[in-house]
C-alpha cells in the first residue's frame, strides 16, 4: 500500500538497535511495485529502526513499459509502507537493444543529477546493484561529494553479465564495460556478494582484495514460508517461477515437455518476459498440451501457484559466468520445502547436491532434466526432498541471518 508524500520529508522515528541508528540511501534502479527483494530489505531495515530512503526509477521491469499511474511524471515522490521512495527519470525498457541501452543510461544519469540535490546527513549509502553496473554511480556521486561510506550488493556480476545477453568477451564492448566496472566495484568500500564464486572473480579480474567482500546470500520473503504441499495424485505437477529472458533458458524446460508429452507430467511456467512469445510459439507449433503459461502474477498470489507444484524448475544458461550466480529463486523454492529439479552449473547446482533437496544436470540439456524429471517421478521419498530444502534453507538463507549481518556490514562500514 503506497501514498502520496507530503510536501515536508517524513521523519521516521530512530530507535536505538545494536549502538548504531542509521540514516541509509539506497540506490537501485528497481523498487516495488517492481518484483524486487531491495523493497522488502528496505522495509527490514526500517523495521529495525534505520531510516530508509530509496532513489529508484519508474517501474517498467519486465514488461518493458511504464505501469498504469506512474505515467507523466505520477508518483515520482512516495511513501511505500514507510520507506520514502523518489523516482527519477527512465527510458522504458520495451524490447531491443537501443531501448534497453536508453533504459540504462537514462536511470544512470537523472538518478546521479538527482542525488546532488538531497541533503548531506546520510550516514551510508546502499547500491543494490543489478544490471546495469552503471545504476551505482549515483551512489558513488552522493558518497563522493558529502564524504560517505557506499556498500554495494553485487547481484548480477558486470560486464560477464553483458556475455549471457551476446555480447563477445574481447569485443570493443565488452573492453569499454570492463573499464566502467572495475571503476565502480574499486570505488565502493564495500562489496557484498550472493555467490561465494564472487570474490575470486573480483580479485582475478580487479584486484579487489578480499577483505573488501563480505558472502551475503539472498533469502526468500516471508509470504513463502508454510506453503502447504500439494495432494499426490496421478499428474506431477511442474514449475518454473520467474523471469523468462535468454539467461534462464526456460526454452530448456519446454524442450523437456516434448520429450515428456505422453508421461504424467505437467509444467507450468509462471512469469513474463523478453523470451514468452517464442516459448508459446514453440509450444503451440509442437502442440504441447502439457505446458501451461500463466503470465506473470502479483507476489501476493504466487503462494498458490508454489502450492499446485509437486516440484520446481531451475534452469540457467550454460554460460561460465551465469554459473558463478545463484539465483534467488532457489531460496524461495527451498524455503517452501519445494523439491528442485535443476538444468544448471555451478553454485546453483552444488547446492542443490549438497541439500539433499532434488536432481540436478548440466545446463541446456533438456534430456539430461527430462531423465532427472523420470527420477523425481520414480523418486517414493519426495517428502525427505522436501524436507532437505527447508532444513538446508533454515541453516543458510533465513532472513533473520541475512537483516542481522546487513545492518553489521553497514554499521561497520560507517564506523
Amino acid at each position: 500500500m503506497s501514498k502520496a508524500a507530503p510536501a515536508s520529508f517524513i521523519k521516521q522515528k530512530r530507535i536505538q538497535i545494536n549502538g548504531a541508528i542509521m540514516k541509509i540511501l539506497v540506490i537501485c534502479q528497481h523498487y516495488a511495485p517492481e518484483p524486487f527483494r531491495i523493497s522488502d530489505i528496505c522495509e527490514g531495515l526500517l523495521k529495525r529502526g534505520h531510516e530508509v530512503t530509496v532513489v529508484t526509477g519508474v517501474p517498467n521491469y519486465p514488461e518493458g513499459e511504464i505501469y498504469k499511474g506512474y505515467e507523466n511524471g505520477e508518483h515520482r515522490d512516495e511513501i511505500i509502507n514507510g520507506v520514502h521512495v523518489y523516482r527519477t527519470d527512465t527510458h522504458p525498457r520495451k524490447t531491443g537493444a537501443v531501448h534497453r541501452f536508453m533504459n540504462y543510461y537514462s536511470f544512470s544519469r537523472s538518478s546521479t543529477k538527482f542525488v546532488k540535490t538531497l541533503p548531506d546527513d546520510y550516514d551510508i549509502v546502499f547500491v543494490n546493484q543489478l544490471s546495469p553496473v552503471m545504476m551505482a554511480q549515483a551512489g558513488l556521486k552522493y558518497a563522493e561529494m558529502h564524504h560517505k561510506p557506499c556498500a554495494l550488493y553485487c547481484l548480477d556480476l558486470w560486464p560477464e553479465s553483458l556475455i549471457a545477453g551476446g555480447i563477445k568477451k574481447g569485443s570493443a564492448i565488452y573492453r569499454y564495460y570492463h573499464r566502467v566496472s572495475e571503476k565502480i566495484y574499486r570505488a565502493v568500500d564495500r562489496i557484498l556478494i550472493t555467490s561465494r564464486s564472487f570474490s575470486d572473480y573480483f580479485e582475478k579480474e580487479f584486484e579487489i582484495d578480499k577483505t573488501k567482500v563480505e558472502y551475503l546470500p539472498q533469502y526468500a520473503e516471508k509470504l513463502f514460508d508454510d506453503i502447504p504441499q500439494k495432494d499426490p495424485d496421478e499428474t506431477i505437477d511442474l514449475m518454473f517461477a520467474g523471469n523468462i529472458g535468454s539467461a534462464q533458458s526456460v526454452i530448456t524446460i519446454v524442450k523437456a515437455a516434448e520429450i515428456l508429452k505422453d508421461e504424467r507430467v505437467r509444467f507450468h511456467i509462471v512469469g513474463s518476459g523478453v523470451e514468452l512469445d517464442k516459448l508459446q510459439s514453440y509450444a503451440d507449433e509442437h502442440q504441447l498440451v502439457n505446458v501451461t503459461f500463466h503470465g506473470r502474477k502479483p507476489i501476493e498470489e504466487m503462494p498458490k501457484y508454489y502450492g499446485m507444484a509437486d516440484a520446481m524448475l531451475l534452469t540457467l544458461e550454460a554460460d561460465p559466468v551465469l554459473s558463478l550466480t545463484l539465483p534467488g529463486k532457489l531460496q524461495s523454492y527451498m524455503t517452501a520445502g519445494k523439491p528442485v529439479i535443476g538444468a544448471i552449473n555451478g553454485e546453483a547446482k552444488s547446492v542443490i547436491d549438497a541439500s539433499g533437496c532434488g536432481f540436478c544436470g548440466e545446463a541446456e540439456n533438456e534430456k539430461e532434466l527430462a531423465e532427472n524429471i523420470r527420477r523425481f517421478i520414480a523418486c517414493n521419498d519426495k517428502a525427505t526432498l522436501s524436507e532437505n530444502a527447508r532444513t538446508y534453507y533454515d541453516h543458510h538463507f533465513s532472513k533473520e541471518s541475512f537483516m542481522n549481518k546487513l545492518e553489521w556490514i553497514l554499521e561497520q562500514s560507517i564506523s
